[in-house]
């Protein structure tokens, strides 16, 4: 599996750094796509409250919850402080967009244990590996790319997706049981 594969695959917090809140810029389309295929998005611009209805933060360090990848749309200079905070705050992948290139910042993020992706766009390569829309494993509540779930099940006209077999016999079983405590497909 490439380190693309990976990221893509196993992470689910993205935290967008230089993510603009005009429309026509890469960045808010990349982080837009994303938040379509059921990424969370964390916007970081010290400049705005608030992108693609998140809150935005202004920096890595201030962000409270963990964040898997800190995708990077800034210049090549800007990169060293931001893979520093990636480090800091615990991020297990960095991804440097199309164009952002800092071999040095590359190499001091996987010396610390960080996946690394530069000069590729995330929503490019999360196209071109068949990527899909994410969905909540009814059951268990685990987040499954419906593209790589062990099982589905048609309900009244929706699909559900499951990350086990287990899942999908204990759904068929006794869907209302599932559906009634909040659980709805993606």
């Amino acid at each position: 599996m490439s380190t693309e594969e990976k990221i893509l695959n196993t992470s689910r917090i993205v935290a967008v750094v230089g993510l603009s809140p005009r429309p026509e810029r890469p960045s808010y389309r990349v982080a837009s796509y994303l938040k379509e295929q059921g990424y969370r998005i964390t916007p970081v611009n010290p400049q705005v409250k608030e992108i693609l209805g998140e809150r935005s933060y202004p920096e890595l360090v201030s962000i409270p919850e963990p964040i898997d990848v800190v995708d990077i749309f800034r210049r090549a200079e800007d990169v060293p402080a931001i893979v520093e905070e990636a480090i800091k705050i615990g991020a297990k992948a960095v991804w440097m967009q199309e164009g952002v290139i800092n071999e040095e910042a590359a190499a001091q993020a996987r010396e610390a244990g960080l996946l690394v992706v530069m000069d590729k766009c995330m929503l490019k390569e999360h196209q071109r590996l068949g990527g899909g829309k994410m969905a909540k494993d009814p059951v268990c509540g685990m987040e499954v790319a419906e593209k790589e779930a062990a099982a589905t099940s048609e309900h009244e006209g929706k699909t559900y997706y499951f990350c086990a077999l287990g899942c999908k016999k204990a759904f068929d079983e006794n869907p209302e049981e599932y559906l009634k405590g909040g659980h709805q497909p993606s």
